[in-house]
């Protein structure tokens, strides 16, 4: 029972993160807008705050609900893989400043897309980053039908945003040549 308190103050943690995000997104989003930037991708959006609010529910109801056990043997590698995930996705943010949104923006004049920090490894650390909290927290205290569930459906909706973002960062600037050869999740991983 204790446990189960516990993973509930990470959960309560990582909402407000979300929270705080969502609000830094918007200020964000608003000065970009301001300077003439276009949003993308408009349509994905419901469907990203379903998901990552469906998933933030799941995991508390189904470690409470169903009863779920803390097991040190799973429950620390996935915390170890969650604070992993939590670094790379706050770098990623502070590596594109004022660039960072939630939603897909891009300037109106042709500006390079960032390249330095952690993305000369990776052309999307944020979404590497979520994809290892979708799957990591949920596991932190068992809750394996949550981390199974979401992670399939966050893989279905990030094929559709990464390609969207990619298209247009492409229409916006020079990204195919300047990305070309970086893998797009893990370093050293395939060259497309």
């Amino acid at each position: 029972m204790l446990s189960q308190w516990l993973f509930s103050l990470l959960w309560l943690g990582v909402v407000l993160q979300r929270l705080w995000e969502v609000g830094l997104s918007r200020r964000h989003e608003a000065r970009l807008k301001e300077e003439g930037a276009i949003e993308h991708a408009q349509a994905q959006m419901p469907w990203m705050i379903a998901l990552h609010a469906g998933w933030l529910l799941a995991s508390l109801l189904e470690v409470w609900l169903l009863d779920r056990r803390f097991h040190a043997w799973l429950g620390v590698p996935a915390l170890l893989l969650f604070v992993f995930g939590q670094g790379l996705r706050l770098v990623a943010m502070y590596t594109l400043g004022e660039r960072w949104t939630v939603k897909v923006i891009t300037p109106i004049h042709s500006q390079p897309a960032v390249a330095h920090g952690v993305y000369r490894f990776l052309r999307h650390p944020n979404y590497a980053g979520v994809a290892l909290e979708i799957a990591a927290l949920p596991l932190v205290h068992g809750a394996y039908l949550t981390a199974l569930l979401f992670s399939m459906l966050n893989g279905l909706l990030l094929q559709a945003r990464i390609a969207a973002e990619e298209r247009a960062l492409a229409a916006t600037g020079p990204y195919a040549a300047q990305f070309r050869g970086r893998p797009r999740f893990i370093p050293g991983a395939w060259r497309t």
